[in-house]
């Protein structure tokens, strides 16, 4: 599955490691991939810093947060091909680096990765039209992929907009949105928030979960996120 996000630090890293540790508690061999990661630079070498993540991210970078709760052994290169010190869109961290970054070795990667796996979680980098490439999406990506789609989104005020605005985005496409997430969920939702839930579940037409804030250092008191039904 592909998991996209409404925006850049809405959990795309915590719904896809959570249905990662998910798949693999229930005895599947998980692969992980993500296109590209930036934002390196940040912490140094622990990994990028996140208001969002909180302790998740600021102890290990994304690809290396997706990987251990995937129980993968994938070398970082196998995860995500291209990672740049800079936080900023992954066209032009490539940029400064004086490269591009390729949709071949992309979808060479994706494959690679999910060959002899039972499950592939991909997750994207911020939206889905944010560009890989000058003239390559997120989107794009996902397409080639043909996963199916799992949206990460916030669940206070601006959320119905933003969501719909990226199930509008995917299924215009042609991409299949099977799961909306939203996180961290509180406690006690207010009324926007329950609200919310609904109202993105009634006009989208597809199914919302919720998840809590965890304690991302602790996979194992994650609660399950059951995932899309894997393909036969």
């Amino acid at each position: 599955m592909f998991v996209t996000g409404t925006g850049t630090e809405v959990g795309k890293t915590v719904v896809a490691a959570v249905i990662a540790r998910t798949l693999a508690a229930e005895g599947k061999r998980v692969a992980v991939f993500k296109p590209a990661v930036t934002g390196l630079d940040e912490t140094g070498a622990d990994g990028p810093k996140s208001a969002h993540m909180e302790s998740f991210s600021a102890h290990r970078p994304d690809h290396v947060a997706l990987r251990d709760a995937a129980k993968s052994v994938q070398r970082d290169d196998e995860v995500a091909p291209y990672r740049y010190g800079p936080p900023m869109s992954p066209h032009l961290a490539a940029g400064l680096a004086d490269e591009e970054i390729d949709p071949g070795r992309l979808r060479e990667g994706a494959r690679a990765a999910a060959d002899g796996a039972d499950a592939l979680v991909c997750e994207g980098v911020g939206g889905l039209l944010v560009p890989l490439a000058p003239d390559y999406l997120v989107r794009d990506f996902a397409l080639d992929l043909g996963l199916p789609l799992v949206v990460a989104a916030s669940p206070g005020l601006g959320t119905i907009n933003h969501t719909l605005l990226t199930v509008e985005a995917a299924r215009g496409a042609g991409l299949t949105v099977e799961l909306i997430v939203l996180t961290p969920w509180p406690d006690s939702p207010n009324p926007i928030e329950a609200s919310n839930r609904e109202t993105i579940a009634r006009l989208a037409a597809v199914r919302v979960e919720t998840l809590p804030r965890l304690d991302l250092l602790d996979p194992r008191s994650w609660p399950a996120l059951p995932p899309p039904p894997l393909p036969d």
